[in-house]
């Protein structure tokens, strides 16, 4: 063989072995933060507009009865990457920025499935699922174990939210831009260092906090723990959503040769917003609207980047929120004034923290072009599958412990079948637990409080057995407990007997 011929092949071989891997689709799967069921403009938003999310809606399936499993971030975000029900693992409440990691390194997760399958696998935005061994990660030293011992290639992350401390991006092992010379200390007990704090010093602060969030002050806003060093790697707010989606996109150019799996975890619409100079007042919703606008801008990145490199056919591309809205969350951003008619949970009851629907029925839209059918799905769907279904998808077979909760819905998600999931279960902060069933909503007695005062989110507890029919009662306003008995004690037998396994799959 000559070496033309030699070229030749090599070529033949290379362009046969990229066209191989692009069988598998591509997955993106873009995961906002308190992004409520009527907060774009597809799903009945007017006050607003989202047109870059009503693009993907446009193009793809858009559900209508889909759910986190939880109402809060850090339980959701456990469940959806392992499969398992959060309220089965001790320790996955929201947890703080110095939590040692949740997910056991050996546990099965979305990422690591997709490696199994030859995907290049990457995360980049919030985390908030903790970091490194018990007591807590070595801020200044190797940061592990984290994303890239539990499937992921690749970390560029927030090590919890924007609203606590560090305040700094931590790129696969290690903080970003730190000076050696400076080091990191963090305490959520006592303070460290000399750094002011929004408590004793507001007069520092340029968005100043409602309830909270009065520790160190970073970037001219006070937050949950307290800090010190690390000057030269602090994060701008203002600043955040530009970075982390150049970071997405150029994870996908990088790995636009085989096929990769990108977990993009935008830090909108959690507080504290403060959305760059392009979005600030644009909305007329005040920081809460910017900040969608803002959100709205990181999805039409994400998708000019895929159509720019001739990737769009060859991704399933997936848009959800990890629970419902919040508007006044601790600061003071005249997110409640500046409401305007919005309503940010549509016709839905409650919010982020409630056993009520809208802390957990969110936006979830499925694009994959000559993949889905397109159009509205009210099939009952969970993030929870997600591991089981693209584990299908990728032709992975799960080990019998693997995915505890997930179930394949993979016709259902790319809008092939109407039929979703028999039942869904729900977690609502403090552990009240919520099952839907057919047109039925069982939410089980509680002693906690009615109200977050802080928040004035609606929590949904009772001592006594609540029951909806969401069909002509999406708003969960009439209790149907006493009328409907039989149904009541079914449904609430149902949710004992899956919480009394270890699993329901």
């Amino acid at each position: 063989m000559n070496r033309k011929q030699f070229t030749a092949t090599l070529l033949l071989t290379s362009w046969s072995l990229i066209a191989h891997a692009q069988t598998k689709p591509n997955i993106v799967l873009i995961y906002a933060d308190d992004l409520g069921f009527g907060d774009v403009s597809c799903y009945g938003a007017s006050k607003i507009k989202t047109p870059n999310v009503d693009q993907v809606a446009a193009k793809g399936v858009r559900f209508t009865n889909a759910h986190a499993s939880s109402a809060t971030c850090t339980p959701s975000r456990y469940s959806l990457l392992t499969g398992q029900y959060a309220w089965r693992k001790s320790g996955t409440g929201i947890a703080p920025g110095d939590a040692a990691l949740l997910i056991p390194t050996h546990q099965l997760t979305v990422p690591g499935v997709l490696q199994k399958a030859g995907y290049k696998t990457g995360v980049v935005g919030k985390w908030h699922v903790g970091l490194g061994p018990k007591g807590g990660p070595d801020w200044n030293g190797d940061i592990k174990p984290g994303p890239r011992e539990i499937g992921f290639d690749y970390s560029f992350i927030l090590p919890a939210t924007g609203d606590r401390v560090p305040c700094v991006y931590v790129e696969n092992h290690r903080i970003v831009g730190l000076d050696p010379n400076d080091s990191i200390r963090v305490s959520y007990g006592a303070p460290v260092g000399n750094e002011p704090t929004g408590k004793a010093h507001p007069e520092l602060l340029k968005m100043k906090f409602s309830h909270g969030h009065d520790q160190t002050i970073i970037n001219g806003v006070s937050r949950i723990g307290y800090m010190s060093g690390g000057q030269s790697a602090r994060w701008v707010d203002e600043e955040m959503a530009d970075v982390l989606t150049q970071k997405a996109i150029q994870f996908i150019e990088r790995r636009q040769q085989e096929p990769f799996f990108l977990y993009f975890a935008t830090h909108d619409i959690h507080v504290p917003r403060l959305p760059h100079s392009r979005f600030a007042g644009k909305s007329g919703l005040g920081p809460r609207g910017d900040a969608i606008l803002q959100l709205d801008w990181c999805v039409g990145e994400i998708t000019r980047a895929l159509d720019r490199l001739g990737l769009t056919e060859k991704t399933l591309l997936i848009i959800s929120s990890d629970n419902g809205p919040v508007i006044d969350d601790g600061y003071q951003d005249q997110a409640v004034d500046k409401l305007n008619g919005h309503k940010p949970a549509g016709p839905l009851r409650g919010g982020k923290y409630s056993a009520f629907d809208a802390g957990t029925r969110v936006p979830f839209i499925v694009r994959w072009p000559k993949q889905v059918r397109v159009g509205t799905s009210d099939a009952l769907t969970s993030q929870i599958d997600l591991l089981a279904s693209l584990a299908t998808l990728t032709g992975q077979q799960l080990r019998d412990a693997d995915a505890p909760d997930s179930f394949v819905a993979l016709d259902a998600l790319l809008g092939k079948t109407p039929k979703g999931r028999d039942y869904v279960i729900e977690q609502a902060v403090g552990g009240t637990r919520s099952l839907l069933k057919g047109n039925w909503k069982y939410i089980e007695p509680s002693n906690g409080p009615k109200v977050n005062t802080s928040t004035n989110t609606e929590l949904g507890n009772d001592p006594g057995p609540q029951l909806y029919d969401l069909k002509t009662d999406l708003g969960e306003t009439r209790n149907l407990a006493t009328q409907y008995p039989q149904i009541t004690d079914e449904l609430a037998a149902l949710l004992k007997a899956v919480t009394e396994k270890e699993k329901s799959r």
